[in-house]
C-alpha cells in the first residue's frame, strides 16, 4: 500500500482510537487513558506479537497518537516508551531484555523514559559527557541529563552514554537501561510553563552501578541503535503536532461556523475562512510526509526514513504552531479563556518546533545531507 493511501485496517484503527479519545477529551486523566489504551492494544501496536504487541509498526503507532491528539488528549509518553525505547529494545535488545521489557511496554504495565539531552551539549550530541566505564563485569555510569519526560512515572530510563573505543581511544555512544531506584540516580523536576500531564526532569548519574546486561545491544553498534530510536521519535513528534493542530483547527472551525457578529457567521468572511483553510492544507501535507517517513522506517530503510522523518517533524511543527495561532486568533478573546481550552496550546505547540530537535538543526541536516551543501558547524 503506497504511504499516501491508508489501508482499510488503518482507517479502522483511526476510527477506533478517535472514539476512545473523544470519550476522554481535553480534561482527560493520563493514568486512565493510558490504562484503557493499553487494554485495547494501542500502546503496543508497534511491538512484536511474540511479546504481546500488535505486530505493526510506527505507521500504526503514529495513527494512535495523532488521533488521541486530535481529540485533545495526546499521550506524550507514547513518543518515548513504545516508540523509542520499545523499538530499540525490539531491534537490538538481548532475549532477556526483550522478555523483561516488551510485554510490559506493550500492555502499559511498564514505562520507560529516554535521556539524551545534556545541559552543556544541546543539539551537539558529540559533546555528550555522560560516560560509562567497566568496573569488573559491571558498568559505572556518570553524567547529567536534562528535559527528560516522565522519569517519575517510568520504571527505568534508557540513557545515552559514551564508552571508550579500545581501538581508537575515542568515545562512542552506547545505550543503558537505568532502573528508577538505582543508587546514585537522582532526579529534579524542572519548573516548566507547559501545562502537561508529563513532567520534565534533570537527571544526575553519580557512579551508577549497572550490571553487564544493562547495556542494550552491541557495544560497537551504539550509533546505529541510537538512530533507530531517533527516527521513530521524530515521526511520533510529527504525529503529536498534527493531532494538536487538528484539535485546535476543529475548535476554530466550529466557532467560526456558529459565531455571528454581523449578518452571517464569521466563517463566511474570507479573512477568517482562508487562514483556516491554509492551516488544514499545511496539516494534511505534513501528515503525508509523516506517513512516508513511517512507511520507509517500517520497510527497513533507515537512511530514507531519516530524511523523511526530519522533514515530517519540521513540517508538522510549523503547521501545528500556525494552526494553533490561527485558532486562538479566530476566537479572539475567547481563545485565551480556559473555557475554550486553546490558550494552553500556544506554549505546547512551540514544543513541536523545539523538541526533540530544533527546526534549525533539521534545516542543517537537509542542507548538508540532502542538498550536499557544506557544513556550517
Amino acid at each position: 500500500m503506497p504511504p499516501t493511501l491508508e489501508s482499510e485496517e488503518h482507517k479502522a484503527l483511526r476510527a477506533a482510537v478517535s472514539t476512545l479519545g473523544t470519550r476522554h477529551g481535553r480534561t482527560f486523566t493520563r493514568e486512565d487513558l493510558w490504562s484503557e489504551a493499553a487494554k485495547l492494544g494501542y500502546l503496543g501496536v508497534n511491538l512484536p506479537e511474540a511479546y504481546g504487541g500488535g505486530g505493526g509498526g510506527i505507521a500504526e503507532l503514529s495513527i494512535v497518537l495523532e488521533e488521541l491528539g486530535a481529540a485533545g488528549c495526546p499521550l506524550l509518553m507514547m513518543i518515548v516508551s513504545p516508540a523509542i525505547c520499545g523499538t530499540v529494545i525490539a531491534r537490538f535488545g538481548t532475549d532477556a531484555q526483550k522478555q523483561h521489557w516488551l510485554p510490559g511496554l506493550a500492555d502499559g504495565t511498564l514505562t520507560m523514559a529516554f535521556g539524551i539531552t545534556e545541559p552543556d551539549a544541546g543539539s551537539n550530541s558529540h559533546r555528550i559527557t555522560t560516560t560509562a566505564h567497566r568496573d569488573g563485569v559491571d558498568w559505572l555510569l556518570t553524567g547529567r541529563k536534562v528535559f527528560v519526560s516522565g522519569v517519575d512515572i517510568a520504571d527505568a530510563t534508557l540513557i545515552v552514554g559514551r564508552t571508550a573505543d579500545a581501538r581508537t581511544g575515542t568515545l562512542k555512544p552506547c545505550l543503558f537501561i537505568v532502573p528508577r531506584e538505582a543508587p546514585g540516580f537522582t532526579r529534579r523536576k524542572i519548573d516548566m510553563e507547559l501545562n502537561a500531564a508529563e513532567k520534565q526532569f534533570e537527571l544526575v548519574l553519580d557512579d551508577v552501578r549497572l550490571p553487564a546486561d544493562a547495556l542494550v545491544g552491541d557495544e560497537d553498534a551504539g550509533l546505529l541503535q541510537l538512530f533507530a530510536g531517533l527516527n521513530p521519535e521524530r515521526i511520533m513528534t510529527a504525529a503529536f503536532a498534527i493531532g494538536m493542530g487538528r484539535y485546535a483547527l476543529a475548535r476554530a472551525v466550529e466557532y467560526a461556523r456558529d459565531r455571528t457578529v454581523w449578518k452571517a457567521p464569521i466563517g463566511a468572511h474570507q479573512a477568517i475562512a482562508h487562514p483556516l483553510a491554509q492551516a488544514h492544507i499545511d496539516l494534511e501535507l505534513a501528515r503525508l510526509m509523516m506517513q512516508k517517513a513511517a512507511y520507509l522506517y517500517d520497510a527497513g530503510d533507515d537512511v530514507g526514513a531519516g530524511e523523511a522523518a526530519n522533514m515530517a517533524k519540521y513540517a508538522a511543527g510549523e503547521a501545528c504552531v500556525k494552526a494553533v495561532d490561527q485558532a486562538v486568533h479566530t476566537l479572539g478573546g475567547n481563545g485565551l479563556t480556559r473555557e475554550f481550552g486553546l490558550a494552553s496550546l500556544i506554549t505546547a505547540a512551540r514544543v513541536s518546533r523545539i523538541a526533540p530537535v530544533s527546526r534549525e538543526m533539521i534545516l542543517n541536516y537537509i542542507s548538508h545531507q540532502t542538498l550536499g551543501l557544506p557544513k556550517s558547524y
